[in-house]
């Protein structure tokens, strides 16, 4: 009986860190990720943060629910820089094979973030759009807060020093799928362990 409940906890911790992370995402420097029960498809990978000069890349895989019933996707990013000024939005060309949409850009010098999201077109035409209204974003390694400074982890005292395209970057964050496998992994092992 102490096993089941050991398992259950572990269950129930690794859920609770998943969720937090993916609706996480309020404020200046916190990404803003779907959370994947209300959205017809998951994050494979997405580069976090994203970086001036260097290729952001995103890659989701369609749900089978949506793939059975013939939906399409359209992906729509949006570059905003740190002079509070936001580029028009622009659809993107897809990669698609079976159900798994992939897109990469390069954000310019001196970008805030990368807003992004998706276009569900469904078999009868009709169309939705992920979130509804707004948009899924990931900060750059360098931001304006605000407040007359810098965050992230390519900002200084005086700004930005974000390295060339071509140079090594240090301190990248693993995106959230990323997290979301170790979590289930290390849950599967405890599983396996205590069966045993």
């Amino acid at each position: 009986m102490g096993r089941y409940v050991s398992i259950s906890l572990a269950l129930l911790l690794s859920l609770s860190l998943l969720t937090t992370l993916a609706s996480a995402g309020e404020g200046n420097g916190e990404d803003v990720n779907p959370n994947e029960n209300d959205v017809p498809f998951t994050i494979v990978e997405r580069d976090s943060p994203s970086q001036d000069g260097q290729t952001w890349a995103l890659t989701i895989q369609m749900n089978e629910d949506a793939r059975d019933n013939g939906t399409s996707f359209q992906l729509t990013t949006q570059i905003c820089l740190n002079s509070g000024v936001c580029d028009p939005p622009v659809t993107q060309e897809v990669t698609v094979e079976g159900g798994v949409h992939s897109i990469s850009l390069e954000p310019p010098a001196d970008h805030s973030y990368v807003n992004w999201r998706v276009k569900a077109t469904y078999d009868d035409d009709s169309s939705e759009n992920f979130p509804q209204g707004d948009w899924f974003k990931t900060w750059s390694s360098c931001y304006y807060d605000g407040d007359g400074g810098y965050e992230g982890i390519h900002s200084t005292e005086d700004g930005c020093d974000v390295p060339a395209s071509g140079q090594e970057s240090e301190g990248f964050m693993p995106a959230i799928g990323i997290v979301g496998v170790i979590i289930a992994m290390s849950s599967i092992a405890i599983i396996r362990r205590h069966q045993a």
